[in-house]
């Protein structure tokens, strides 16, 4: 099966999760418009400012398309400010976000920009070998509903990955990183993605 990626690409680190997935010889496209979507196996909603990307997500009207594309099995993936628009949970937006995954996510947990580190996470999905994670003014998963489940938490016990389905959010930027496992556990879960989730776009 032959994958087509979406980034994002109203505002933040779209680049950089675009020439990952080109690497990783994916068909890629960035998104800024509803018709943008048509055809995508996947979208990747990337780290910036997350006030910013909820308000150009309601101004070019994507917030109905992405969640009409989702809920036919279109597979999401949110990374930092990504996370906190999946969330069905996040409380100081003053857009509202996407709303569709089962978590509760905290804005800027860890403090100010200079407050930003990285750290050694275990994610037994993508193996043994600890991932390099990279945490810049980074949200925490305050919570994970039933419909969800944790994938992966800081030595303090901070959840700071999670999925639902399709749908993945992680609190730390894999697109800053050399390490590709979370894209292609992401593109993964594309693979068996069903067709409705491409047909919803046509319609």
């Amino acid at each position: 099966m032959t994958i087509t990626a979406g980034v994002l690409a109203v505002q933040g680190d779209f680049r950089e999760h675009r020439a990952v997935l080109e690497r990783l010889g994916v068909q890629t496209r960035e998104v800024r418009l509803p018709h943008h979507l048509d055809g995508l196996d996947g979208l990747i909603i990337p780290g910036g400012e997350s006030t910013t990307i909820a308000r150009l997500l309601h101004r070019w009207e994507l917030v109905g398309p992405i969640r009409e594309r989702a809920r036919a099995g279109m597979g999401i993936w949110g990374t930092c400010a990504g996370a906190i628009l999946l969330a069905e949970r996040a409380g100081d937006l003053d857009r509202e976000g996407l709303r569709l995954m089962d978590i509760g996510v905290e804005r800027n947990a860890f403090g100010r920009q200079v407050d930003s580190f990285e750290a050694d996470i275990d994610v037994p999905e993508l193996g043994a070998e600890p991932y390099h994670a990279v945490f810049i003014r980074a949200p925490r998963i305050t919570d994970v509903g039933p419909r969800a489940a944790e994938l992966s938490r800081l030595a303090d016990g901070t959840i700071v990955a999670a999925r639902e389905g399709r749908l993945l959010a992680t609190a730390f930027h894999p697109e800053l990183t050399p390490d590709d496992r979370f894209h292609r556990y992401f593109l993964d879960l594309l693979a068996n993605a069903p067709a409705t989730a491409r047909g919803a776009a046509a319609r």
